[in-house]
């Protein structure tokens, strides 16, 4: 298996091909910029606000106590 071989990595480095033994680098698209979005305006935040605190928190929901065994009867005997 040498240079010669199509099938292995070394044969196609040298031919200059790819294959399943020698895979291709895959390249990254072209740089795309994000777009800044325009700030939100000052009285939509502060609409946002007032109505963020005017909600009353809920308080967690509580967890059912463990049940207890009952405990064997003792003979009086």
């Amino acid at each position: 298996m040498g240079k010669g071989d199509k099938r292995s990595r070394k044969g196609k480095i040298w031919k200059g091909s790819y294959g399943v033994s020698r895979k291709r680098k895959k390249s990254q698209g072209a740089f795309v910029p994000k777009v800044k979005k325009a700030a939100p305006k000052k009285a939509a935040a502060e609409e946002t606000a007032v109505a963020a605190e005017v909600k009353p928190k809920k308080a967690p929901a509580k967890k059912a106590a463990p049940k207890k065994k009952a405990e064997p009867k003792k003979s009086e005997e």
